[in-house]
C-alpha cells in the first residue's frame, strides 16, 4: 500500500505481545499526538475489563463494541490508535481502517515464540523468571485467548497474513527495542501533520 501524504492518525496492528501500547505511547509522545489503546477504550464505556466481557457475554459481543469503538475514534486527529490483536480480523474494521483518509496503518511483526516470551515476562510477578514459569495459567488471566497456546499460535497464523495487507509499513521488531522501534516507524512516516495550536 503507498504511504498517504498527510497522516492525520496512526493505527499500530499486530498480535499480542508486538509492543504496539508501549510503541504507541512513545510515538505520540514523539509526535506531539495523543495516544489511544482501543482495548482501553472499550473497557472504559463497558465498565469492565476485556477478559469479564468475554466472559459474561462472548467474543462476538466483544467484537461488536469493538467496531462502534473503532468508528467512533477514527473520527479524531492527531492520534496514535494501538488496535487489539483481533480487530483485523473483522471485515467492518479493515474497511474502516482503509477507507477513513488520512489513516496509516503500521504492523509491529515478530515471531510466535517471541510474542509469546514478551506476554509471559509482562504476567510474571517479580520473583519469577522465564524458566520456572507455567505459561498458560498465567497468560489465560490477563490475555484469555492464550489459555490454549495451541490455539493462540492457529490465531497468529490466521491473522498474519491480515496485518500484512493491511499495513502500510510492517516494522521487524524482534530485535528491535521500543526506541528503536519507534525510530524505524517515524523513518517510514515521512511528512506528518502536527497539531494546530490553540
Amino acid at each position: 500500500m503507498t504511504l498517504l501524504p498527510c497522516h492525520r492518525r496512526l493505527v499500530l496492528t499486530g498480535f499480542m505481545g508486538a509492543g504496539k501500547s508501549t510503541v504507541g505511547r512513545m510515538l505520540a509522545g514523539r509526535l506531539g499526538w495523543e495516544f489511544l489503546d482501543l482495548d482501553a477504550l472499550i473497557e472504559a464505556q463497558a465498565g469492565k475489563t476485556i477478559p469479564a466481557i468475554f466472559a459474561a457475554h462472548g467474543e462476538p459481543h466483544f467484537r461488536m463494541l469493538e467496531s462502534q469503538t473503532l468508528a467512533t475514534t477514527l473520527g479524531r486527529n492527531h492520534i496514535v490508535l494501538a488496535l487489539g490483536g483481533g480487530a483485523p480480523e473483522n471485515l467492518t474494521n479493515r474497511l474502516l481502517l482503509e477507507q477513513t483518509p488520512g489513516t496509516a496503518t503500521i504492523f509491529l511483526d515478530a515471531p510466535f515464540s517471541v510474542l509469546i516470551d514478551r506476554c509471559l515476562i509482562q504476567a510474571l510477578p517479580p520473583e519469577q523468571n522465564l524458566s520456572n514459569a507455567a505459561p498458560p495459567p498465567l497468560l489465560a488471566q490477563s490475555r484469555p485467548v492464550l489459555a490454549d497456546l495451541e490455539a493462540a499460535e492457529a490465531r497468529f497464523r490466521v491473522r498474519h497474513p491480515i496485518y500484512r495487507r493491511l499495513a502500510h509499513h510492517t516494522i521487524q521488531t524482534a530485535e528491535l527495542s521500543t526506541e528503536q522501534t519507534v525510530a524505524a516507524i517515524v523513518s517510514k512516516l515521512g511528512p506528518v501533520r502536527a497539531p494546530v495550536q490553540p
